[in-house]
């Protein structure tokens, strides 16, 4: 299954509620992705442009983006973004499968 990494961003009213009530959100995240089908491999807060990460397997983009979109929809999350990863062998398939592609940069002529 591939691995996704998303990165998304509390609403300010969503930090408020958990400081008033503090909880584990990792039980929350396992239980959606494991309703989709995958996995939960890490869930992690973080300083900086992002206030949490995920990292997470899923069966295909489709029940990636469901996860995404569903909490989401919630309302207690400002801002996702979500990444598919690729595997080192994966990526080395890709760049056997890009030599001898017939791309040539703009300009470079015909």
């Amino acid at each position: 299954m591939p691995f996704y990494l998303m990165r998304f961003s509390y609403t300010p009213e969503a930090w408020a509620r958990l400081i008033k009530k503090p909880e584990d959100r990792r039980d929350v995240a396992r239980g959606v992705v494991e309703k989709l089908g995958g996995k939960l491999h890490g869930f992690w807060y973080a300083f900086g442009e992002h206030d949490g990460l995920v990292l997470i397997e899923a069966p295909n983009n489709g029940a990636a983006a469901a996860f995404s979109i569903g909490i989401s929809a919630g309302g207690s999350i400002r801002g996702a973004e979500m990444t598919v990863l690729l595997t080192v062998e994966e990526t080395i398939e890709s760049l056997k499968k890009a030599q001898g592609l017939p791309y040539r940069p703009p300009g470079a002529g015909s």
